[in-house]
């Protein structure tokens, strides 16, 4: 996977030319896996409202109960993928 850089000082006025004496990695807020549980749980609340939709039996124990519990369940996903802690580097 390539790393990414950027400058540690940036100056207005300096020069085209590039400096990479003071490049440093690019710190991300989330680690791999809690943007792969985002994208989980963005993919179970679509599946909840596809559940949802349709015009035939309105009363449908699948449309009134399963759809709405499967779209908390995408949303509370989502919210313990943004609240997870990065594991510990040995």
């Amino acid at each position: 996977m390539a790393q990414k850089y950027t400058s540690a000082a940036k100056t207005a006025g300096a020069s085209s030319a590039k400096n990479t004496d003071n490049l440093q990695p690019v710190q991300f807020i989330f680690e791999k896996s809690n943007y792969i549980l985002l994208a989980v749980s963005v993919a179970v609340v679509a599946l909840g409202f596809v559940l949802m939709s349709g015009t035939t039996d309105i009363y449908s124990s699948t449309k009134i109960v399963v759809a709405p519990l499967v779209v908390l369940a995408g949303f509370g996903l989502g919210f313990y993928a943004i609240l997870k802690k990065p594991a510990p580097k040995a």
